[in-house]
């Protein structure tokens, strides 16, 4: 009886060290489905280049047979999307661009960072402009309630404006409220009728023409920011992506950032 019970565990033993050899060289690993290899070129950047990028993308497309997916709005929403599959970054501005390759060391390639056209601010007002609003003088009325976006590629863009005509001090009183996104001031606006004027640049009118008017600054005062783009460092798709940002060089391509409020 003990020599059948030493028997039958011996068994059991071969049988489970049998088992747990084949189980250790199975691989358990969870392979993710990746989006890269597939031919397909991923753009990521702020929303206010928006309208031309996907505009500019699906020329591009049509063209060339090159699909194209711009993902775009607050860093916050699209980064981590943005660190696997990214082929390409763009900014709202040139310092917006350089804040992200601080923030994401090695992210950008920079030897392939170039600029493309710069767009100019402007004042953005209710429609038919009932506070009256032609300057950046009037923003300092009584009464004139401001939206200033702390960020997103307008951080210190009213100022700048302000400082040249000594109303930073008339200008800052009259700000109601201070947001980090232009979604968020999107939202505010569109929520919030008591709110007036938004410097921003021009280019933002033409994403929302149902909501605002534009007030346009002389030539003189006008201050421009750029709109660099860049390929990253993980792109499996190097030159597809360089041919579209060579693309976006183009003249083509220039006028429709023209027709949505670039230079």
């Amino acid at each position: 009886m003990k020599k059948t019970l030493l028997i039958g565990a011996l068994f059991l033993f071969m049988f489970a060290a049998a088992g747990i050899s084949v189980y250790a060289n199975m691989d358990h690993s969870i392979k993710p489905t990746s989006a890269k290899n597939d031919g397909v070129i991923r753009v990521y950047g702020p929303g206010g280049p928006l309208g031309p990028m996907k505009e500019a993308a699906e020329k591009f497309t049509a063209e060339t047979g090159i699909k194209v997916v711009v993902t775009a709005g607050p860093e916050s929403n699209w980064i981590d999307s943005a660190k696997q599959d990214a082929d390409i970054i763009y900014g709202g501005s040139e310092y917006m661009l350089r804040s992200f390759m601080l923030s994401n060391p090695g992210m950008i390639n920079e030897k392939s960072l170039t600029e493309l056209y710069p767009r100019a601010a402007g004042i953005l007002v209710r429609k038919g402009n009932p506070k009256k609003i032609h300057s950046l003088e009037d923003l300092t009325k009584s009464g004139v309630k401001i939206v200033d976006v702390n960020g997103a590629g307008q951080l210190g863009l009213w100022e700048d404006l302000a400082g040249r005509k000594g109303l930073i001090g008339g200008i800052s009183k009259n700000i109601d409220i201070s947001v980090k996104s232009s979604a968020e001031a999107i939202e505010l606006w569109k929520s919030n009728s008591k709110l007036d004027a938004w410097i921003t640049y021009e280019s933002w009118h033409y994403r929302l023409t149902d909501v605002t008017d534009l007030v346009e600054l002389p030539e003189a005062e006008k201050l421009y920011r750029g709109t660099p783009i860049a390929l990253t460092s993980i792109t499996d798709n190097k030159k597809e992506a360089q041919q579209f940002v060579d693309f976006l060089k183009t003249e083509a391509s220039h006028q429709v950032f023209q027709k949505w409020g670039w230079k």
